[in-house]
């Protein structure tokens, strides 16, 4: 089938999250999806976390069986790329030359793994993370590797050092900033993390720059530093952030920045086409009204579920508190807000027993939580978040009290 009534292209979370969505509206029409992999929709967190680890089997983080898509009739187009977008047409090119028509088209593409653009970055045992080939790729080495170096200090690297180290690998963490999650988290965080991941044998370096890759008989051996430093590896994983997949609604017309530029219904600027998930930049409320890409699985779900409702008339503003989680060893983070422009950080707990909160503040008001182990301040948070909460720091920290009791009496008082 060529032509769809919606055609959904990318095949994560926002992009099966909307086709589910659709059906269950009882939305009528034909539902196409297109995607580059040769899978059905699956998870992506578990691919730094559980899969890699083994933990979960292929079959357990898919995202519906496979009987799911042809029960409802969604048509799954596999191992295709979309090429170029022709809007006055409303139709689609794919790598292999098919030309698709669409009605409505909801463009879910995330974006690709930022590469090494250094000497060697292209060298055998050099890894990204970012979809069930990459882990296949270095499972299927895992077992002649000894050593690891791991170039970023984000979430990504962070979980897939942790699988290392029980993997029994000897890890390097190298991050350019002075910290570990310098992007995502405030310093307390960090250390934290720091700390943890080196009291399980991770050796972690900040304020390092890569120079560029060894490699021996191509195939790497070793990363070099801008000191001069050699370290030594048998695999290098990078994690350094992701492109945005854009390039075929830039070329098309669409108004792009970092990302593609969204209203609050989530449509582009090109008629009939609407861009949800990690690659969508959006006015975010929960960032002080930042333009802004949020890549989080609850970010693509929630925007997929606002452009079905205002596909099937009940047009629907974004407007979604966002959340992250991570595992790592046997601490579970869980996030809740966006700490971006936060200019106090409260620490309730005590660091020292692995269970404990940080609430950020901006202007007084609590703006998000980083909740280690903490799963009754991550739920109970979501309405300080929510409500902007502005509460005496002091009483924020009393682990006395709950947040919602702290909330209630906030708010009786």
């Amino acid at each position: 089938m060529n032509e769809f009534d919606i055609l959904i292209v990318g095949g994560g979370h926002g992009g099966a999250q909307a086709a589910i969505a659709l059906r269950q509206a009882k939305f009528a029409g034909s539902i196409g999806i297109i995607t580059d992999e040769n899978e059905l929709p699956y998870e992506r967190p578990p691919l730094s976390k559980e899969y890699f680890s083994g933990d979960k089997a292929f079959e357990r983080i898919m995202i519906r069986p496979a009987a799911f898509w042809s029960e409802r009739d969604v048509a799954m187009l596999l191992g295709k790329r979309v090429e170029s977008v022709e809007p006055n047409a409303k139709s689609v090119q794919t790598s292999g030359g098919d030309v698709i028509s669409y009605g409505q088209l909801i463009w879910a593409t995330g974006g690709s793994p930022r590469r090494l653009l250094c000497d060697g970055g292209n060298l055998n045992g050099v890894h990204v993370v970012r979809n069930k080939s990459d882990v296949d790729a270095m499972l299927a080495q895992l077992e002649s590797v000894d050593s690891v170096v791991i170039i970023g200090g984000g979430y990504i690297g962070l979980e897939a050092a942790a699988v290392l180290r029980k993997f029994g690998k000897q890890v390097v963490v190298l991050e350019a900033q002075d910290r570990v999650l310098a992007r995502v988290a405030g310093a307390e965080l960090s250390h934290f993390y720091e700390a943890e991941h080196r009291a399980h044998g991770v050796e972690v370096r900040t304020d390092v720059t890569v120079e560029s890759l060894i490699g021996e008989a191509g195939h790497v051996c070793g990363v070099k530093l801008a000191d001069g430093e050699i370290i030594s590896a048998q695999m290098v994983i990078v994690g350094i952030g992701i492109i945005p997949a854009t390039a075929p609604l830039l070329s098309a017309g669409a108004s792009c920045g970092n990302g593609v530029d969204v209203d609050e219904f989530c449509r582009t600027s090109l008629s009939d086409i609407f861009a949800i998930g990690d690659c969508a930049a959006h006015v975010n409320s929960f960032a002080g009204g930042e333009i802004m890409r949020v890549e989080s699985v609850q970010n693509a779900n929630d925007m997929a579920s606002a452009v079905v409702k205002t596909i099937m008339g009940e047009q629907t503003t974004y407007h979604a508190v966002p959340w992250f989680w991570s595992n790592q060893y046997d601490l579970r983070l869980q996030t809740i807000g966006l700490s971006t422009g936060y200019d106090t950080a409260l620490v309730r707990g005590d660091i020292a027993s692995r269970r404990f909160s940080v609430i950020y503040l901006k202007h007084g008001k609590v703006i998000a939580l980083d909740c280690v182990n903490m799963t009754k301040d991550y739920v109970q948070g979501r309405a300080l978040v929510l409500g902007g909460a502005m509460i005496d720091p002091a009483v924020l920290i009393d682990t006395s009290k709950t947040l919602k009791d702290i909330l209630a009496e906030h708010e009786l008082g």
